[in-house]
């Protein structure tokens, strides 16, 4: 049966994307197969596409790291026809094609059903940067912060994860610092529930290797400086996560904030994290996660839009979540 999917190709070390039509024998091997309503696009997505980042190893491949939608077939045990899933990272848009497509077919170990109060839109909103900002959220409480503890600081506030992070945060009582570099947009971090906002040029430069004790807590979505930056000014016995790379790979600090504070640095993977960090993830987004909030970060795209988000987010004009309509 004929689907539609934005398919990506390479051709003289250039990635290129365009719109085709193919059929089930186009799908890649696995044990569900899933009529996908909705994707998104998330950074990793943007390089993938790109090519600024060596994403997709082989070609042609449809990507898309996250997928939502309904399942067709299974002889999985535990994922049944007409289940409501979800899929975030694993080889997704790397060797294995992605949610680009109005079909997929996947291994029932990388689907996690929807929670109730999500619909698949919903799933896709949050997506893999939601589902990685909650995955920060746990790895704080798992370092012992509390609201009680001291403010806490999101990086790349107006991204995705840095979103979701702050919204999260804010209804867990916490007193939430956002840094963006398009304070012309406070008043939406505000609404998620920032209570402060800085500017991301006072982290993003060389600065000392310890300094002035402000957060308990922080996630960070952008490394390099900043990432030192913010464990330079993270308190005694903090806890920073690191999920991101927007400024760059490098960590060019020292180990003074953490055998001087004691502070913990806890490393984010979303991709490969196993099954119950993934349910347990979901569970507590469908908790903490406030959908009206979760709303005023969205917006909805088609498959033939996704190369104009690219563009758009790497000149940082995207603001929170591009959900993307596979069927539009």
């Amino acid at each position: 049966m004929a689907f539609k999917a934005l398919l990506a190709t390479k051709t003289s070390e250039k990635i290129s994307t365009s719109v085709v039509e193919m059929n089930d024998q186009d799908l890649m091997p696995g044990d569900v197969t899933v009529a996908v309503d909705y994707s998104t696009v998330n950074y990793k997505d943007a390089i993938a596409i790109s090519g600024r980042g060596e994403i997709i190893r082989q070609f042609p491949l449809i990507p898309g790291i996250d997928l939502a939608g309904t399942v067709e077939a299974s002889s999985y045990p535990g994922i049944a026809v007409g289940d409501r899933v979800v899929a975030n990272g694993w080889a997704l848009s790397q060797t294995h094609h992605g949610g680009y497509a109005q079909k997929a077919r996947l291994k029932g170990e990388w689907l996690v059903k929807i929670p109730a109060p999500f619909s698949t839109k919903d799933a896709m909103a949050i997506g893999t940067a939601g589902y990685t900002a909650m995955l920060s959220v746990l790895a704080l409480e798992h370092g012992g912060l509390t609201p009680q503890r001291g403010d806490v600081l999101v990086t790349g506030a107006n991204g995705g994860v840095g979103s979701i992070a702050v919204a999260i945060l804010s209804h867990l009582g916490y007193r939430v610092i956002a840094s963006t570099g398009r304070l012309e947009e406070a008043a939406y971090l505000r609404a998620l529930g920032a209570a402060e906002i800085i500017d991301r040029r006072t982290l993003s430069e060389q600065g000392a290797p310890i300094s002035r004790e402000r957060w308990a807590g922080a996630v960070d979505s952008v490394g390099s400086h900043t990432l030192v930056n913010v464990l330079a000014q993270t308190q005694y016995r903090g806890v920073v996560t690191a999920c991101g790379l927007a400024q760059g790979v490098d960590l060019p600090g020292t180990v003074l904030p953490f055998i001087l504070r004691n502070i913990t640095l806890a490393g984010i993977d979303s991709v490969n994290a196993p099954q119950e960090v993934r349910f347990e993830a979901w569970s507590r987004l469908a908790r903490d996660l406030d959908l009206a909030k979760l709303a005023r970060t969205t917006q909805v795209v088609g498959l033939t839009q996704v190369p104009d988000v690219v563009r758009r987010m790497f000149a940082g004009k995207v603001q929170g979540r591009t959900v993307v309509d596979v069927n539009a």
